[in-house]
């Protein structure tokens, strides 16, 4: 067995978890066999934090070594020490301009706070994203006019049509240059963080916390917003069942899918060799 430190960061859904948001058990067994040697497990997910941590901690997976990177890298949580490392926001007028140029579109839009999902109504989207996540909801109709504090991520949905998503991040890329980082994490959900934000930029930052090098980095993920990290990785690992971009982007592709313990796979592979 490699006895040489590592860290892996892996992509939630459609990574980790199956298509029916599992842990299956051959992957808990290959994450604690990888702590119990010595190594690190990040959780690099698109997912806020409020819908993450009860997650974890129902999969007992908020054990020492293990980190998670939330909101596509704008929050860093030490889950052992339940301590923030990091959080970068983005500042209401943005916020305010992304909600606008949605909604003048005809898309649904919401943003989080540090224990909820916020949006102005419970629409269909809510109910969708709600379902699959967990997290509580919270709606105004004042959103986000009435926001006091800067969230880390919004997030503008459509589930029948993603070329309405695409038409509208047409239009608000040249706005958003220097402002935004915007890109997918599924055919549904058009992520914006804060610009420079990225699950690539969070394992350079988690790595010199931690005082690993690079050269000892394993990422593992299927969607766009995992691109950034399989791209900085040392050992960049798309699933079977990821896109073809994403899959252009790896050293490495799984041979068995979501539903099959491909993230084991990738373990034992490249981690527990």
């Amino acid at each position: 067995m490699n006895t040489e430190r590592k860290i892996l960061f892996t992509d939630l859904d459609d990574t980790l978890l199956n298509r029916r948001k599992e842990l299956p058990q051959e992957n808990a067994e290959a994450i604690n066999q990888a702590l119990d040697a010595g190594h690190v497990i990040v959780f690099n997910t698109g997912r806020p934090l409020p819908a993450v941590l009860p997650l974890l901690k129902r999969l007992r997976l908020d054990r020492a070594g293990c980190f998670a990177v939330t909101y596509n890298g704008g929050l860093i949580y030490d889950l052992d020490q339940e301590k923030v490392l990091y959080k970068k926001s983005i500042p209401l007028s943005h916020v305010c301009h992304i909600f606008r140029e949605a909604e003048a579109q005809g898309l649904y839009c919401q943003t989080f706070s540090d224990t909820s999902l916020l949006c102005r109504s419970y629409t269909e989207e809510t109910d969708f994203y709600v379902q699959r996540s967990g997290i509580p909801w919270e709606a105004d109709p004042g959103f986000p006019d009435t926001l006091t504090d800067e969230p880390i991520k919004v997030l503008v949905i459509h589930l029948h049509d993603k070329n309405r998503l695409d038409d509208y991040r047409r239009k608000i890329t040249p706005w958003a240059e220097n402002k935004l980082a915007i890109f997918y994490s599924n055919d549904y959900y058009l992520e914006h963080v804060a610009y420079g934000i990225s699950k690539g930029e969070s394992m350079q930052f988690l790595c010199r916390h931690l005082g690993i090098s690079m050269d000892q980095t394993i990422a593992v993920g299927d969607a766009e917003n995992d691109i950034s990290m399989i791209k900085a990785a040392h050992t960049g690992i798309a699933m079977q069942n990821a896109s073809e971009d994403v899959k252009a982007a790896a050293d490495y592709v799984t041979s068995a899918d979501c539903d099959h313990c491909g993230f084991r796979e990738a373990i034992l592979k490249f981690m527990l060799f």
